[in-house]
C-alpha cells in the first residue's frame, strides 16, 4: 500500500484543506508511488502567511550565512545520489543512467550557486557633488513563487529555489503533480541543510488551481516558471498585470542544421543525444533537423540505424537508453503528432509507435521516431511535441536552412554541424535563439552560463550563471552626505 504525503508549510508536514489526494504513477508499470495533497487556494494562503512571517529574519540574515545552506545541500546531494536517482527513475521514467546525470548536474549547479551569496554586489559610482558618496545595493523581493516541471524535477526545482533563498527571499514551491515524490525529497533536503521554517513552503495540487493562486496573489512579488508556452504566457500576463516580476522558460522547437562538410557519424551521435534520449522530454532537445540535400539520404540512413539500436525498457534495466514517457497524456500527444505527420504527407523513416513487447505493455513506452519529407507548413514542423520525434526537412543552401531555422514562434536552442568556421559564426550571429551551439547537441548546457530563450520561449531575465540573482533582487540606490 502506498504512502500519503503532505504539504510542507512553516517547517511542518500538513494536510490540505480539501482532505483530498491524487496519486503519482510510475510510468513504466503504473504502480502508485504515493498519494499527495490535492490542495486549493486556502493552502496557498497558509503557505504565503508562513513565508511572509519568515521573510524579515531571513532577509536580515547575512548573505554568506544564507549561502552556507548550499554547502550543506551539496554534501546531502552527494550522500543521497543513488536514492535520488532511484526516485527520479521511478517517477519520471528516465533511465537510471540519465537520472544519475540529473543529480550530478544538480550538484554542479549548487557548487556554482553556493558562491553567489558573496557575489550579491552593487557598485560605487562617482557623484557630480564631491560631498556625496553614492552606491547601489541589492535587496530581496519578499515572498516569491517557484513552479517547476516534470522533466528535470530535482534539478529545475532546486536551481530555482536556491538563488531565490540565497538572495533573501522566501518561497512558495509548486512542483509538477506527476513528480510530487521527488519534490517531497527536495523539501527534506533543504530542511536538513538548515533552512529555517517558513523560508521554503511546498503546496502540491493542480496547476490550474495552485499556479493561478500563486500568479494572482498580490503578496507574491515574483514568479519563476518552467513549462509549456501556453501556460507560461497566461501566467506571465496575470503576474505582470499586477506589477510583479515574471520569469518563464517555456517551449522550444529547436533546429539542428547539418551542412555538407559535417562529420556525419559524430553528428548522428549528437542528434541521438539531443533528439531521442530522455524521450525528447527536454525543452532544448532537437526536434527539427534541417539538412543539405546532398547528404540527406546518407544522414537519414545512419540516423535510423543508430536509433534502432537504442534499448527501450524499464529505466532500472542494465543498458537501457530510454524508459517510458511521463504519463498517458504524453503518450497520446506522441501518437497524435505521429498521425498528424502521416496524414499531412511526411515519410516515416523509423519508430512512430507505442511499444508493447517484452513487458512494455505495462507502461507508456514509445519508439524513437524520425520523419523525412517534412515541409514548413506541416504541424510537426511547428508544434512542440516533447517526445522522441525529429522532423527532417531538406534544403539546397545554407541560406535556406537558416531561414527555415528561424521560421518558428520559439527561440530557445539551436545547433549547426559544419567544419566551416565562417558559416558557423554567421549562424551564431543570425540564429534567433537564446542558446546556440556548433557541433554540439542542442541540449548541452553548463550551469555557470546564463540560460534562456528568445521569442515565445522565455519571459524575463535569464536563469543561472552570472545572471542568476538578477531576477531575485531589486537594486536600491543610496546617496550619502556625511
Amino acid at each position: 500500500m502506498s504512502s500519503t504525503y503532505y504539504n510542507y508549510i512553516n517547517g511542518e508536514w500538513v494536510s490540505s484543506n480539501t482532505n483530498e489526494t491524487y496519486p503519482s504513477i510510475n510510468p513504466a508499470n503504473k504502480d502508485v508511488l504515493g498519494h499527495f495533497q490535492n490542495s486549493n487556494e486556502a493552502d496557498v494562503e497558509a503557505a504565503i502567511q508562513a513565508a511572509e512571517k519568515a521573510f524579515p529574519n531571513w532577509a536580515n540574515t547575512a548573505a554568506p550565512t544564507r549561502g552556507d545552506v548550499l554547502f550543506k545541500l551539496i554534501q546531502l546531494l552527494e550522500q543521497q545520489q543513488e536514492e535520488l536517482a532511484t526516485i527520479i527513475t521511478k517517477e519520471v521514467g528516465k533511465s537510471f543512467r540519465e537520472a544519475n546525470g540529473e543529480v550530478r548536474k544538480t550538484i554542479e549547479a549548487m557548487k556554482q550557486f553556493s558562491g553567489e551569496a558573496t557575489r550579491m554586489t552593487g557598485e560605487t559610482i562617482p557623484s557630480h557633488d564631491s560631498g556625496i558618496f553614492g552606491y547601489t545595493i541589492r535587496e530581496p523581493l519578499g515572498v516569491v513563487g517557484v513552479i517547476a516541471p516534470y522533466n528535470f524535477p530535482l534539478g529545475i526545482g532546486i536551481w530555482k529555489i536556491a538563488p531565490a533563498i540565497i538572495a533573501g527571499n522566501t518561497v512558495i514551491f509548486k512542483p509538477a503533480s506527476n513528480t510530487s515524490l521527488i519534490s517531497i525529497k527536495i523539501m527534506e533536503l533543504f530542511e536538513e541543510a538548515g533552512v529555517p521554517p517558513g523560508v521554503i513552503n511546498m503546496v502540491t495540487g493542480p496547476g490550474g488551481v495552485i499556479g493561478n493562486a500563486i500568479g494572482n496573489h498580490e503578496k507574491i512579488k515574483a514568479v519563476s516558471f518552467t513549462g509549456s508556452t501556453s501556460v507560461g504566457l497566461a501566467l506571465g500576463k496575470a503576474v505582470s498585470e499586477r506589477g510583479a516580476k515574471m520569469q518563464a522558460e517555456m517551449g522550444g522547437k529547436n533546429p539542428s542544421i547539418v551542412l555538407e562538410d559535417a562529420d556525419l557519424d559524430e553528428t548522428v551521435e549528437n542528434l541521438i543525444i539531443s533528439g531521442f534520449l530522455d524521450n525528447g522530454q527536454r525543452c532544448t532537445g532537437t526536434s527539427r533537423l534541417i539538412v543539405l540535400r546532398s547528404i540527406a539520404e546518407e544522414l537519414a540512413k545512419k540516423l535510423v540505424a543508430r536509433a534502432e539500436k537504442l534499448v527501450i525498457g524499464n529505466g532500472f534495466t542494465e543498458g537501457v537508453d530510454n524508459g517510458p514517457v511521463i504519463d498517458e497524456g504524453q503518450l497520446k500527444t506522441y501518437l497524435h503528432y505521429v498521425k498528424s505527420a502521416l496524414d499531412e504527407g511526411a515519410t516515416l523513416e523509423c519508430g512512430g509507435e507505442q511499444l508493447f513487447t517484452d513487458g512494455l505493455d505495462e507502461g507508456f513506452f514509445v519508439a524513437p521516431t524520425l520523419f523525412s519529407n517534412v515541409t514548413k507548413d506541416m504541424t510537426i514542423f511547428k508544434d512542440e511535441i516533447f517526445g522522441p520525434v525529429m522532423a527532417m526537412t531538406v534544403v539546397d543552401t545554407y541560406e535556406e536552412a537558416l531561414e527555415l531555422a528561424n521560421d518558428s514562434e520559439f527561440g530557445l536552442s539551436s545547433t549547426i554541424y559544419t567544419k566551416d568556421l565562417k558559416r558557423a559564426f554567421h549562424f551564431i550571429r543570425n540564429i534567433e535563439s537564446g542558446v546556440t551551439h556548433v557541433n554540439i547537441p542542442s541540449n548541452y548546457f553548463e550551469n555557470q552560463y546564463p540560460f534562456g530563450g528568445k521569442k515565445a520561449s522565455s519571459i524575463g531575465p535569464r536563469e543561472q550563471g552570472s545572471t542568476t540573482l538578477d531576477f531575485w533582487t531589486d537594486y536600491k540606490t543610496v546617496y550619502i552626505r556625511p
